[in-house]
Parts: structure tokens; C-alpha cells; sequence
């Protein structure tokens, strides 16, 4: 691992164990095993350093598609998103502590924030399909996405908490989901 994915690695844990207000740089860099002058010279300011965590989970996220499969039938690929973004946030928890706890935050810029869009285009893409095809209901794409990320966000909050899950209620709260969406 570099120095600079180390530093992230540290400030990821770091963050979603503390918080933003909690974690110092100084906190950050003890625990990356590297001295503030290095951490500064990759991240010039806490800020700059939390927009790069943020950065390189949305980079990650778009690993979610890549079997996604175009040809299929609009709620086949729906589903497939459905559990392959609630798959990748329980395969990697602190992700979704991170995101969870940013994701309104002031702190995320709007540059960092359209990067972060970017991980869903194929979502986007998905739903617009179904629009045209008549398949999912015709309202702004906006508020469909924030229906959908409630969705999993809810479903992961819920998951984390349990200390046993049924594999039903994944594909309960994807029916629920669909239903809510489709046309």
C-alpha cells in the first residue's frame, strides 16, 4: 500500500469511528505511521482529505456494474443493482458508515459530488430506459434516485443491526421497492 492510500485507508477508519470533528490530521497520521509534513503534502487540509475518502468509494462503487448487463429485461437489471449496491456496502461496512455520515455534509464539494454521480450513471441510464419503455414511472429521474438510495440506505441501516437476516428480506424490500416504482 503507498503512503497515500495508507493515509486514506487511516483517515477512513478514522473518520467513520470518530467522526469529522473528532478526528485530528495529527490523529490521522499517527495511525498511517507517516509525520504531518507528508500527510500536508498530499493533503493540503482535512477538507481536501475527506473529499479524496469520499472520491475513492465512489470509484469503487462503479465496480458494481460491471457485469451489468444492458440486454437484460429493465427489472432483471433493476434488481441486480439493487442487491449488487446492498452487497458491496455490507461487504465493505465502513464505506457505508463513511458515506452514510457524509453524504449531506457541507464538507463533500460539488466537484466531488458529481464524481460521485458518475458511479450511478448506468443506474441513470437504467431508469431512463424504463421511462421510455414505459416500464417505471414517468417523474423526475431526481427524486426517483433519491427514492431508491432511501431505500438502501434504510435496508443497510436495518441490516447492520440485526444479528440475523433472512435472505427474504432483501428480495422483500427489492419488491417492495420495485412496486413502488414501476408504472
Amino acid at each position: 500500500m503507498s503512503k497515500k492510500e495508507n493515509i486514506l485507508s487511516s483517515a477512513l477508519e478514522l473518520l467513520t469511528e470518530n467522526g469529522i470533528h473528532n478526528t485530528p490530521m495529527s490523529e490521522i497520521a499517527r495511525v498511517a505511521g507517516t509525520g504531518m509534513g507528508t500527510i500536508y503534502n498530499y493533503f493540503p487540509t482535512k477538507e481536501i482529505l475527506i473529499n479524496e475518502v469520499y472520491i475513492s468509494i465512489k470509484a469503487q462503487e462503479i465496480s458494481i456494474f460491471t457485469d451489468f448487463d444492458k440486454q437484460q429485461p429493465i427489472r432483471t437489471q433493476f434488481e441486480m443493482y439493487f442487491r449488487s449496491a446492498i452487497s458491496f456496502f455490507i461487504n465493505n461496512p465502513m464505506y457505508f458508515k463513511f458515506i452514510e455520515q457524509l453524504q449531506a455534509s457541507p464538507v463533500i464539494t460539488d466537484e466531488s459530488r458529481k464524481f460521485g454521480r458518475k458511479s450511478i450513471a448506468p443506474v441513470v441510464e437504467l431508469i431512463q430506459n424504463g421511462q421510455k419503455q414505459r416500464i417505471i414511472k414517468d417523474i423526475p429521474i431526481d427524486e426517483i434516485l433519491t427514492f431508491i438510495a432511501g431505500a438502501i440506505l434504510s435496508y443497510l441501516r436495518w441490516y447492520f443491526n440485526q444479528t440475523e437476516t433472512k435472505d427474504s428480506s432483501l428480495k422483500n424490500q427489492m419488491n417492495l421497492l420495485w412496486d413502488a416504482i414501476k408504472e
